[in-house]
C-alpha cells in the first residue's frame, strides 16, 4: 500500500454531505474512507460498482399518475356508488 497520497476536493451539497456523513459514522467510518472504498472497488472492477439507472417509474405507477391527472384535468370523473366499493377501489 502506497503512503502516498493527494489531496482531492470535490464539491457537494451541504445536506447531501450531512446525510453521507451520518451514514458511514454509523458503518464506522469517515467520508474518505468511504470515498477510498468506492475508488478501490471501482479501479478493480473496471466500472461503477452499482447499477446506474434512471429512476423511472414502473407501469403501474405511470397508469396512477396518469388516472390521477386526468381526473384532475376534470377528463374522467371517478366516482364510487358506495363507501364499501371507495374502500375496495383504494385497496386494489
Amino acid at each position: 500500500m502506497s503512503t502516498d497520497t493527494v489531496n482531492l476536493s470535490i464539491r457537494m451539497e451541504r445536506n447531501l454531505k450531512e446525510q453521507a456523513e451520518t451514514l458511514f459514522s454509523e458503518l464506522g467510518m469517515n467520508m474518505t474512507t468511504a470515498l477510498n472504498i468506492f475508488v478501490r472497488q471501482s479501479v478493480r472492477q473496471g466500472k461503477i460498482p452499482f447499477e446506474i439507472s434512471l429512476n423511472r417509474p414502473n407501469a403501474e405507477t405511470v397508469d396512477a399518475l396518469r388516472e390521477i391527472r386526468d381526473m384532475r384535468s376534470g377528463k374522467i370523473l371517478k366516482q364510487s356508488s358506495s363507501v364499501a366499493d371507495f374502500v375496495r377501489e383504494m385497496g386494489d
